[in-house]
């Protein structure tokens, strides 16, 4: 690399968890010049081996980087290859890609041993900030402790944000909202009401249904007070309906009902053949995969409106990995779902009933509920299944897409989670593949979010939520 060819005035220079963590990192930049250190190229050919989303990561920018220099010849990468890649780049405002060709001498203190690879990136940024005064050097790295040492050293370092889906999760979309006091004033001259099929529905024109989402909940500020959801907008007229109360034992749910305004939302959009994809978000007792679970077994088995329940989710251990595990693949999840088995407890038959009457529908339920691994999902069609989506928060947005793009006609999705419990590396509640689909899909009228503000576990667990 020619350093009087760099002529912007920021260059980054990407560590290699950046292009691990996001392949197309590389066309993300914009108009700024990307330096790639020799060692950031030797560290993605030592993890391209093996089937994990690390080594698929690495080969995929291996893959880019390798259709950039394609055609690209010794002089023309001296310059600097343009990154303009089809479908992942600006074509009108892109920079250009660097790749060290030479060896720069790395004035590292005694302290930081240039043997190590973060140390050798870290030399050759402290070497590029002498060559080229001019331009900002500015490291991009997911490692908090090289971003450190950069800056220690005198190096502008940042976190890698094009992932992020949101600058704060505050913003995140919660999927109901509280109508402001004087909005009848506001907004009633000019309703319409009128009854279908049993269901009530009201036209609302003013200037506050901008601000709305199909399937938005809307409530008063008492909790025993009005609540809709949202049907359909169209600028600035909105259609509204009246909710199922399934607060109430006349509508219970696979025997329970909701105890609280968010788990009757939640049920609402569970319960609704039209809504093809749910996502459900809320503290550790909130209650979503119960109600999820009562909603699907509802419609399995006595609706028959699914042909079968299937659950998975990523295996993330909370603390140390407990090895290999034998068995089916089945057998080898069935640790990974104690949340399924503790549900499947409070669902199933009550302890008034005898032994014969117990164990037949927990065979019956078996059969109906499958529990399967990520791993396997990669090309499979699901037809007329309910496809649940545990712990989604330590996914990212591509194992997400993937899982998501299985729904073949009559399945329906549901993505729960908590992002206050993230155990992926690398991952944060503004990159987690569950704030990715909660923000995309809020505009989509085929589906519905409910974040879920209450725990109705225990006391002991709602207060261990708020105090620990």
């Amino acid at each position: 690399m020619n350093t009087k060819q760099i002529t912007s005035r920021r260059l980054f220079i990407l560590d290699t968890n950046v292009l691990i963590h996001d392949p197309s990192a590389l066309f993300r930049f914009q108009e700024h010049d990307i330096f790639l250190p020799m060692m950031v190229l030797e560290e993605l050919d030592n993890n391209k081996s093996g089937r994990s989303e690390v080594a698929r990561n690495a080969r995929q920018a291996s893959r880019f980087l390798d259709e950039l220099v394609s055609d690209a010849k010794v002089d023309e990468i001296e310059k600097g290859i343009p990154l303009k890649l089809s479908g992942l780049s600006n074509e009108e405002h892109y920079g250009r890609l660097f790749f060290q060709t030479r060896t720069f001498s790395q004035d590292l203190p005694e302290y930081l041993p240039g043997n190590k690879a973060d140390n050798n990136i870290l030399g050759t940024a402290v070497a590029l900030q002498g060559k080229l005064p001019d331009s900002k050097i500015v490291m991009v790295s997911k490692d908090i402790n090289l971003r450190i040492k950069a800056t220690a050293l005198g190096i502008a370092a940042e976190d890698y944000h094009s992932d992020k889906v949101l600058d704060d999760t505050d913003l995140l979309f919660k999927g109901h909202s509280e109508l402001e006091e004087g909005f009848w004033d506001n907004h009633g001259k000019q309703m319409d009401s009128w009854i279908e099929e049993g269901r009530t529905f009201y036209r609302i024109t003013g200037p506050d249904v901008e601000n709305w989402a199909p399937n938005q909940f809307l409530h008063g500020q008492d909790e025993s007070a009005f609540s809709a959801v949202v049907r359909n907008i169209n600028d600035h007229e909105a259609i509204i309906e009246t909710l199922r109360d399934y607060s109430s034992p006349s509508n219970k749910v696979w025997g329970i009902t909701a105890r609280n305004r968010e788990q009757n939302y939640a049920l609402n959009l569970l319960m609704d053949p039209e809504i093809d994809f749910v996502s459900l978000l809320g503290m550790a007792g909130s209650g979503k995969t119960l109600l999820t679970l009562a909603a699907g077994l509802q419609q399995t088995l006595e609706h028959k409106r699914y042909q079968e329940i299937i659950m998975t989710r990523v295996t993330v251990p909370v603390g140390d990995d407990i090895g290999f595990l034998p068995g089916t693949e089945e057998e080898k999840m069935t640790p990974w779902m104690g949340a399924l088995i503790d549900n499947l407890e409070v669902l199933g038959p009550n302890n008034h009933g005898g032994d014969w009457e117990r164990a037949a529908t927990n065979d019956l339920l078996s059969k109906r509920i499958k529990v399967r691994s990520m791993s396997f999902m990669r090309g499979r069609t699901f037809l007329n299944r309910y496809l649940i989506l545990d712990e989604a928060q330590n996914m990212t947005p591509k194992q997400l897409k993937t899982l998501i793009t299985r729904a073949g006609p009559g399945t329906k999705v549901v993505c729960l989670g908590n992002i206050s419990q993230i155990d992926t590396p690398y991952l944060t509640e503004t990159t987690s593949g569950l704030t990715y689909v909660v923000d995309r899909f809020k505009s989509w009228p085929h589906s519905g979010h409910v974040t879920l503000i209450r725990g109705e576990r225990s006391r002991l667990a709602d207060y261990a939520s708020d105090s620990l």
